[in-house]
């Protein structure tokens, strides 16, 4: 009686599981009002995108894992060696002292450690931790030969297109707009690539917007996904082309930033950065890319709940562009007022390097 009475209640939960399945798929959540999902069945299988295209992320996710292992250890350590990056020698910590020492190094013991040397076993343990310029160089090495991969693989499909000059033809003649197979794979390599750098997020090197990366990820590959299965395709091809163009300056003036004697090519190349990164995330995002979604769109069909949902997510990477703005912002003050910490500054908090360097401008910004 007990084991028939258990069978019903796994059935009727499986059942109502199932039942409730197609509630995620309802067409008022993810399309307009008067489009359904039979419109996109008049499009070839390979021109619709279908949600479960989507699993084809997380082997590529793997794949830039398992590519990136190679490119770090065998590409990137003879790149840098070229670009003059030498990993300072560290000296070890002696080994560890009496747990009570540790704990509370500041009570009297019967040690014969003072204090100081405690103090000093701590910091020399801590720089054991730390990345070496070598492993710094070679994850800024991997992030540009991407960035500059995907936006010349990306440009090179977009320029040709009309939503690439012509936003309204963004949502015109929805959902009926074919795929592709390189907008296919435009959209399932940056969805791996992401997708990789959330999984190497928790052993990669810690930075201080650890946190704004982590919701930068999710809330890219969230969109991405979202767009995606709702073909969203051409304005999401535009808002993956504006964001990777200003990244490659960025990962480019870090590589610089690790090697010696490269001081003024790097100042150069974050400028660079500055104003591009400046342009496209403060005025041609806000100004094309979510006047495009929240404006241009309501041209063609009134507001839905994919609508919100695929805009609020939009709203997130913009208020992480205000932030890092205004951390570039501030450091250009800084240095326009002469307030920028030396190279040995900004590095000793991070390094804790013992020897003044020549002075570097915009070395806090490249450590984020």
């Amino acid at each position: 009686m007990y084991i028939k009475l258990t069978v019903f209640i796994i059935t009727n939960s499986t059942y109502s599981k199932m039942q409730l399945l197609p509630d995620v798929w309802r067409e008022d959540y993810w399309l307009p009002s008067g489009v359904t999902w039979s419109d996109m069945e008049r499009l070839s299988d390979s021109e619709r995108p279908r949600p479960r295209d989507l699993f084809t992320a997380p082997p590529l996710a793997l794949g830039f894992v398992a590519l990136r292992y190679v490119f770090e250890r065998f590409v990137a350590p003879p790149m840098g060696r070229c670009l003059g990056v030498n990993d300072r020698v560290t000296v070890g910590a002696p080994p560890l002292p009496k747990a009570g020492v540790l704990l509370h190094p500041e009570e009297p013991t019967s040690s014969t450690k003072t204090q100081r040397q405690i103090q000093t076993w701590f910091r020399l343990r801590r720089n054991q931790d730390r990345p070496s310029q070598t492993t710094k160089f070679g994850e800024a090495a991997w992030r540009f030969f991407f960035y500059l991969s995907a936006f010349v693989g990306g440009l090179s499909c977009l320029i040709d297109r009309r939503w690439f000059w012509d936003h309204r033809e963004c949502w015109r003649e929805y959902p009926v707009q074919p795929m592709d197979s390189a907008l296919y794979w435009y959209y399932m390599l940056e969805l791996g690539f992401y997708g990789s750098l959330l999984l190497r997020i928790s052993v990669d090197i810690k930075r201080k917007d650890f946190k704004e990366q982590v919701i930068h990820h999710l809330a890219t590959i969230f969109l991405l996904s979202f767009s995606y299965c709702a073909n969203y395709i051409r304005i999401g091809t535009l808002v993956m082309l504006l964001h990777d163009s200003s990244d490659i300056l960025l990962e480019s003036a870090k590589m610089f930033n690790y090697g010696s004697a490269w001081k003024r090519t790097r100042d150069l190349l974050f400028v660079a950065f500055a104003l591009v990164f400046l342009l496209t995330r403060l005025v041609i995002f806000p100004n094309n890319i979510l006047h495009t979604t929240l404006v241009l769109s309501m041209e063609v069909f009134r507001p839905f709940p994919g609508y919100y949902f695929f805009n609020v997510l939009l709203m997130v990477l913009q208020a992480l562009h205000i932030f890092w703005a205004a951390l570039i912002i501030r450091m250009i003050y800084k240095f326009l007022k002469g307030k920028v910490r030396t190279s040995h500054d900004a590095k000793h908090s991070l390094e804790s390097t013992k020897t003044k360097k020549t002075k570097s401008v915009f070395s806090p910004v490249l450590m984020l």
